[in-house]
């Protein structure tokens, strides 16, 4: 029997059927569109964001309101009395409810707590977190005034709440103490840290009493959902059954599952195939001379978790060691810059720049230069060129929650051709494992997958591809979305 696959009509019909006449609320720190000033024009934007790229389509088949802070020099212009906007602005389809923070608030909270704090707290790369006294006082006031903005927007209705991410670690307990009818969930993007790493968190009580104030907890796979129980166990004097995944504190209940996150499949895949994808692969092809030449690929921000410095160090290796491979391979990394306020982010662009200057200086001939740089906003048209045009994408994070960049690459390859090399320390890795998988603090391994990806038949190539587009068909965003709120209504179903 053919099972049905989940997309956007599927999933409207299911949460209508589901949710009834109960409000559905997601909540984030950053804003799925943004609205700028364009000389006398206001603009309407999608942010570079994984986060809001998954949830946009969620949101769009689910309806209900958007809760996020608001950031574009022109937001404050064009929402109503009571902060709100439709969006998307060609086809509205939910309400976006935004938030207003200070300058001090964003730092405080944003920058310095969630970005310097809990950021390298949960992920495995040795970058020390750095907490302060003034940075959890503001963490605090932000997820306050959150909670308020949500128990406002909700009234006397039933709701369910989605929380999303490290930045509001706390508004789940605020949200049940304003009102404790309301059901809710929160998805954790990044990697959730064993304890032992989590426990020099100077506010680690407080942190896991605030999520613990969740019906349901969810990480993108099960190892995350273990170490946040073993955490539990050891750092509260909560309850926990791990037969059955989940916590009682202060008796009440907290399941804790994983739910990989996903693409729009579809989407990407159709897009991909569209007559401005070809315009623009034509236009690299010309502009950087890649006519018979293999192209490389890295999509990321620059962040200091995604291995940028390491691949630019393999492909020098391979360079050294396989001289054939001279003017017959360029790899283009495709970075935009991000948090820049953090003195970690400047450094690692620094060095980023240094490696592939060094790279060109030594290898660089009058007609080839192996490594392109590409830090401008690149429309969705050029970034399914790029994907469309490798022979190799290298996705080799050193520690990541999913990691949908890879997912986006297989979506986007409708030919079925491309190789997809893939950090073991990836969540989209117990997926992909026709990837060709990596330990990403291993140069010779990473230097050699490079090499094999160059030297694969067309055949295991696209039987790799086939493997992995399939995969992600069927776990695709709306999947990820109807598992979600599927469990969170059975809760709220219990509770009533």
């Amino acid at each position: 029997m053919k099972v049905q696959k989940w997309d956007k009509n599927r999933l409207y019909n299911f949460v209508q059927e589901k949710l009834g006449d109960s409000l559905f609320i997601v909540v984030s720190n950053r804003e799925p569109y943004v609205h700028s000033m364009s000389g006398n024009q206001i603009t309407c934007n999608t942010p570079v964001s994984g986060l809001t790229q998954a949830l946009d389509p969620v949101m769009r088949a689910s309806g209900g309101i958007w809760v996020a802070q608001g950031s574009g020099d022109a937001d404050k212009q064009v929402v109503d009395e009571n902060d709100r906007i439709s969006v998307p602005p060609d086809n509205p389809e939910y309400s976006l409810r935004r938030v207003w923070l200070t300058q001090e608030e964003i730092e405080g909270f944003y920058l310095n707590f969630s970005n310097e704090g809990l950021w390298p707290l949960c992920h495995v790369t040795f970058t020390s977190p750095m907490f302060t006294e003034s940075d959890w006082e503001i963490y605090q006031k932000v997820n306050r005034i959150f909670a308020d903005v949500v128990t406002r927007e909700v009234g006397d209705r039933k709701a369910v709440v989605l929380v999303q991410d490290y930045h509001f670690a706390l508004l789940p307990r605020l949200l049940k103490e304003r009102n404790s009818d309301l059901t809710i969930g929160q998805f954790w993007h990044i990697p959730w840290p064993p304890y032992e790493q989590f426990r020099t968190c100077p506010w680690q009580e407080e942190i896991l009493d605030g999520m613990l104030g969740n019906d349901l907890m969810g990480f993108h796979i099960g190892s995350f959902c273990d170490n946040y129980l073993e955490t539990a166990e050891k750092l509260t004097d909560a309850k926990v059954d791990f037969s059955r995944s989940a916590i009682t504190y202060r008796g009440k209940n907290t399941l804790v599952r994983p739910f990989p996150i996903s693409v729009d499949f579809d989407s990407i895949s159709r897009e991909a195939n569209e007559d401005a994808v070809d315009l623009e692969m034509n236009n690299f092809k010309r502009e950087l001379d890649l006519e018979g030449k293999y192209v490389g690929i890295g999509i990321d921000r620059i962040d200091y978790t995604k291995g940028i410095p390491q691949r630019l160090q393999a492909l020098d290796k391979l360079l050294k060691d396989s001289p054939e491979y001279r003017e017959k391979v360029v790899f283009i990394q495709a970075s935009m810059p991000s948090r820049t306020q953090i003195d970690a982010y400047r450094d690692l662009m620094r060095q980023t720049d240094e490696l592939a200057e060094n790279i060109n200086n030594k290898y660089s001939t009058d007609s080839w230069k192996p490594v392109v740089m590409l830090t401008r906003q690149l429309t969705l048209p050029a970034l399914n060129a790029l994907r469309r045009l490798s022979r190799f994408c290298i996705v080799n994070s050193l520690h990541d929650g999913m990691n949908l960049v890879a997912k986006e690459y297989v979506a986007a390859r409708n030919d079925g051709d491309g190789v997809l090399i893939l950090s073991k320390y990836t969540g989209a890795a117990i997926e992909l494992s026709d990837a060709l998988l990596i330990n990403p603090f291993a140069l010779h391994e990473l230097t050699s997958r490079i090499k094999e990806s160059l030297e694969m038949p067309e055949d295991e190539r696209r039987r790799r591809m086939k493997n992995m587009r399939e995969i992600v068909a069927a776990n695709n965003i709306y999947r990820w979305g109807a598992d979600n709120i599927s469990r969170l209504i059975s809760l709220q179903n219990k509770m009533s």
